[in-house]
């Protein structure tokens, strides 16, 4: 790989932005302080955090995470600080939080603007003590944990409405990293989107991996990515799960814009009185022998799918609610006469 390529499981990229990033990482890693990562959903905060962490002199200590959203109010301070037994009901026994569990090491706070007030007046005295108290408990317990936060959110307009203690985040602002997002990433995108290809290819089992056409290619330059790295990713999974042969040409962004293929149900009337409109008598044409009445049906329903799904066989066989294996047996079976 090029020297200037630079790699860290997902975090791969040759562009100026991506580098630029990846060097101010670097350079306050070694520094023991806290770090604060901003970024879009989807740039690869938790990926820069313990990049951080391996390239900080605590690397041989643990990395520990956290994701502030995902925990109400009145777990979230037992689960940074843990609780003594009977401090609240259902706490059976002694329990450690993540502070304790990181000692030594880092603790990755992700989605930090989530957090309580009151909890975060307990953070802050951590970071300027280095100790505090578990839920229920009155002795003081002694850490040494560094603190990388992340965020999508304009923390000091958090500040500026209270919502966000100001001495907190300015004990954590140490080094603040803005990750860049995908869209002016010039270059990389095309990086990736190999190196996620050749994953799914190994993932699927094929012998080799699926190339981009010019046009799948353009089409994936030229798209915003507002979910960055991780929309990229998925994207690119389904294309190579879709692809027929060798080589991609065709990619699918939003698996939801395709049209409803099923007929929708007809109203109900709207009004008591309100008859219900018969549907026309339509006759089934019984002149044919059943045999070829069946085969005409088939292929017209073959034809239709093909063409609804552009020719894409994956998206035909879903169409008629067939496995893929059924439906190329399908094709097989009237390969003379489509």
């Amino acid at each position: 790989m090029a020297e200037n390529v630079s790699m860290v499981g997902e975090a791969l990229g040759q562009s100026e932005a991506f580098l630029d990033f990846q060097a101010r990482l670097s350079q306050v890693a070694p520094v023991d302080r806290p770090v604060l990562l901003i970024g879009e959903r989807g740039t690869g905060k938790e990926l820069a955090a313990s990049r951080l962490h391996y390239l900080s002199r605590r690397w041989d200590g643990p990395f520990v995470t956290l994701n502030c959203s995902t925990l109400s109010s009145s777990l979230i301070e037992a689960e940074l600080f843990g609780h003594e037994k009977g401090a609240f009901t259902g706490a059976e026994r002694q329990r450690a939080g993540r502070f304790e569990t990181a000692h030594g090491g880092t603790l990755f706070l992700d989605e930090i603007g989530a957090i309580p007030i009151p909890v975060q007046e307990k953070i802050l005295r951590v970071v300027e003590y280095g100790s505090f108290e578990r839920v229920g408990g009155s002795e003081p317990i002694e850490v040494d944990v560094r603190i990388v936060g992340a965020t999508n959110e304009n923390l000091a307009e958090l500040a500026e409405r209270n919502e966000f203690k100001r001495d907190l985040l300015d004990r954590l602002s140490f080094e603040v990293l803005f990750l860049p997002p995908l869209r002016v990433r010039k270059g990389d995108i095309l990086l990736l989107a190999q190196h996620f290809a050749a994953r799914m290819a190994f993932e699927l089992g094929y012998e080799s991996i699926p190339g981009f056409s010019r046009a799948a290619s353009g089409q994936l330059e030229k798209y915003p990515w507002k979910g960055n790295v991780r929309e990229l990713k998925n994207v690119v999974e389904r294309a190579v799960y879709q692809a027929e042969g060798s080589t991609v040409d065709q990619i699918v962004f939003d698996p939801f814009v395709s049209p409803y293929p099923f007929e929708p149900l007809t109203p109900a009337p709207e009004q008591a009185g309100e008859q219900p409109v018969p549907a026309p008598d339509k006759r089934v044409d019984i002149s044919l022998p059943f045999k070829e009445s069946i085969r005409q049906h088939e292929l017209q329903l073959i034809r239709s799918a093909l063409e609804r799904a552009r020719f894409n066989q994956r998206k035909a066989a879903g169409l008629l609610d067939l496995s893929y294996d059924q439906f190329r047996g399908l094709l097989r079976k009237h390969r003379d006469a489509l």
